[in-house]
């Protein structure tokens, strides 16, 4: 239900208020009477009726004594709909509920912003362009966004020039991410001051950034038009036409308890990939001193698994080979519905290890992360499944045999230590040791043989020492990861560390901290992948596209997310077909490597970030696992390295004899 004052919600029966800009008709139902001139808000100042000039809608804002700043803003504070609605009966519901009882035959509720948007086409001929800052959460966002804009009627832009709406989905993280934000303002406000200013567009500031600084937003002079947190998108639609029709700032910036958009398809940035993103659950309860994200996504709730089930089944029957399950703390995902509970055996409900605990209270029941990944990864084996961004305490042993066992779920798993010093993790509130930390990367290790970890790490939090900063150092050496994000510490108003705790590290010294870091995890990550580099059984690589560097090769993705760049060969058919070709060579049976295509790849060097390599064969995820399993049985030989242009894996490379055949299929 909304948020919204009795006041605001007086004025609902303004009706079929129609604007043109840039030829967008919008028609509403709206919130608000159209707007008026100056001697007129001056003569009504203290009128209650219907025509009276409102500036927002959220109790706890202040009008601004500035008459040029008129804003809507529909937040979680303030009475709610029903208080509006119980008052035209007398029936108070609230402490808020103090006005005279309306008339309900003069007073009509007609709409409100998030309301459905069946049958209605407020967009009809107009068109948006979207821009998207930040994490992947962020792209799947977009994805909800334009299924709900296109339902509305609207149509994607190819290009700024031609839009009459300009989103900006934006992230909220650190200091850095806000000021790109604040730059591209910039750079659109110029366009609605320059000489074209009758054909600028629309600007809509969307996601994390929209929910923490909404008011600034709107404040800032003729640079946007509408804001919308991550949990009403729903209502964009209604906020243009309420936009347009007032010419006022206007922000919805409510947070559910329940929002997840489970009933929207999400119409992909790029249908013709093959890889996409998946919402399963939405919001953060960890509370972590130093994140942002509870306050601009809210708390926990997930996704029904049958919405998820049905949606992973539309990615697999569109072609989708990499699918990545999202979530602000994805492995904590609990769905309470009733077939949730119903399916649910209980698997996967326990932490981590004991060293772990959470600032919350946990709760029983619900179908947890590792059954959901079980049914997930049952859909299509061929797909290949991964997940972030996960929390370490939510890692059950359960779910890393899950993994294990698995052929189509990726050996890639992030783990955000974020420090590797005790005492900086305490005052962080992560709820574990660096000595739980290491338990768990062991425990991972020795279940999921040949994993890629990666992770998260900030430096110059508050009150890290030298000691501090060189337990971290020693953690990310002793761990050596094969991916990490590493930051200076940015405060964020309003979480833990921004109200109780200083910000006492030089900036200097963040950033010397920060550089020391960044050399170890280079140096880790070169480690570990050069101790990849001509694995037993190659690696299974999904053909991507063209390399940037060079448009004649290949590169794709391993199973554990890192990039292998690959000649444009001629490959055999399959892996069997290469142990069982008897030796022969040339080109004869060989097959031109095509996108999508699973393929096996002989590594031949290494750097920290990336491998270079030689393709085999075509192959599958299955065939590729059976090849490994029959590989550490000794079934078969190694695969010799492999070098120059014609060269293949044929059977005497393998230790085979002349006549022998192997059948590796399923």
């Amino acid at each position: 239900m909304s948020m919204l004052t009795t006041r605001a919600c007086r004025l609902v029966l303004r009706r079929n208020l129609v604007s043109h800009h840039r030829g967008l008709a919008t028609t509403t139902n709206s919130l608000l009477p159209p707007p008026t001139s100056s001697s007129d808000t001056s003569a009504n100042n203290n009128s209650k009726s219907a025509s009276t000039s409102t500036t927002t809608t959220s109790s706890n804002t202040t009008a601004p004594t500035d008459k040029k700043k008129k804003h809507i803003v529909f937040g979680n504070r303030g009475p709610s709909l029903q208080d509006f609605l119980n008052s035209t009966t007398g029936t108070p519901t609230s402490s808020h509920s103090h006005s005279k009882p309306l008339d309900p035959t003069t007073t009509t509720p007609l709409d409100v912003p998030y309301l459905s948007m069946k049958g209605r086409q407020l967009g009809q001929g107009s068109k948006y362009f979207v821009e998207v800052y930040g994490c992947q959460m962020n792209v799947n966002d977009t994805e909800i966004l334009m299924a709900i804009m296109n339902g509305a009627g609207y149509s994607k832009a190819d290009d700024l020039e031609e839009a009459d709406i300009v989103f900006l989905v934006t992230c909220a993280i650190r200091e850095n991410a806000e000021t790109r934000i604040w730059n591209r303002l910039a750079d659109l406000k110029r366009r609605k001051l320059g000489p074209l200013k009758d054909r600028a567009p629309l600007v809509g500031v969307l996601g994390c950034m929209a929910e923490r600084l909404k008011d600034k937003l709107l404040d800032s002079d003729k640079m946007v038009d509408l804001v919308c947190g991550p949990d009403a998108y729903r209502s964009i639609p209604h906020l243009l036409s309420i936009s347009e029709t007032t010419r006022q700032g206007v922000a919805n910036v409510m947070l559910s308890a329940d929002e997840t958009y489970a009933d929207i398809v999400p119409l992909r940035i790029s249908p013709e990939s093959f890889s996409a993103h998946l919402s399963i659950m939405r919001g953060c309860n960890n509370m972590c001193s130093f994140c942002v994200v509870p306050f601009t996504r809210g708390n926990e709730r997930s996704r029904d698994v049958d919405s998820i089930l049905k949606e992973v089944r539309q990615l697999s029957e569109q072609g989708v080979k990499d699918l990545t399950l999202l979530g602000q703390n994805v492995n904590s995902f609990r769905d309470t519905s009733k077939d949730g509970v119903e399916l649910s055996a209980g698997v996967g409900a326990e932490l981590s290890n004991p060293g772990f605990n959470t600032i919350y209270k946990r709760k029983d029941g619900g179908m947890r992360f590792t059954e959901l990944l079980d049914k997930v990864s049952l859909i299509d084996p061929e797909m290949r499944i991964r997940f972030t961004s996960p929390h370490p305490k939510d890692f059950p042993t359960a779910l890393l045999h899950l993994m294990a066992s698995r052929p189509n779920i990726c050996s890639q798993i992030h783990m955000p230590a974020q420090s590797g010093s005790t005492n900086v993790l305490s005052k962080m509130r992560r709820g574990y040791s660096r000595e739980a930390y290491f338990e768990l990367v062991d425990n991972i290790r020795t279940i999921v043989p040949g994993v890629a970890l990666s992770s998260d790490f900030i430096t110059g939090f508050c009150g890290e020492t030298e000691e501090d900063h060189k337990d971290t150092m020693d953690l990310m050496q002793r761990v050596e990861y094969e991916m990490a994000y590493m930051f200076m510490y940015s405060r964020r108003e309003g979480t833990h560390a921004g109200r109780r705790l200083q910000d006492d590290v030089p900036e200097d010294v963040k950033l010397r901290r920060l550089q020391d870091i960044i050399k170890i995890f280079h140096k880790g990550a070169e480690n570990r992948f050069r101790a990849r580099v001509g694995l037993p059984a190659g690696e299974c690589v999904l053909v991507e596209g063209r390399s940037r560097r060079d448009k004649s090769r290949w590169v794709g993705r391993a199973d554990g997310g890192f990039k292998i760049v690959f000649d444009d060969d001629l490959v055999l058919p399959t892996i069997e077909s290469s142990l069982n070709n008897n030796g022969g060579g040339g080109e004869k049976g060989k097959v031109q490597i095509q996108l999508g295509d699973y393929v096996q790849v002989v590594t031949s060097s290494a750097t920290s970030t990336s491998f270079q390599g030689k393709a085999v064969a075509r192959t599958s995820l299955t065939e590729f696992s059976r090849f490994q399993s029959l590989l550490n049985q000794g079934s078969v030989g190694r695969l010799s390295t492999i070098t120059g242009a014609n060269i293949s894996p044929v059977a005497s490379q393998l230790g085979l004899g002349g006549h022998t055949t192997l059948n590796i299929s399923p």
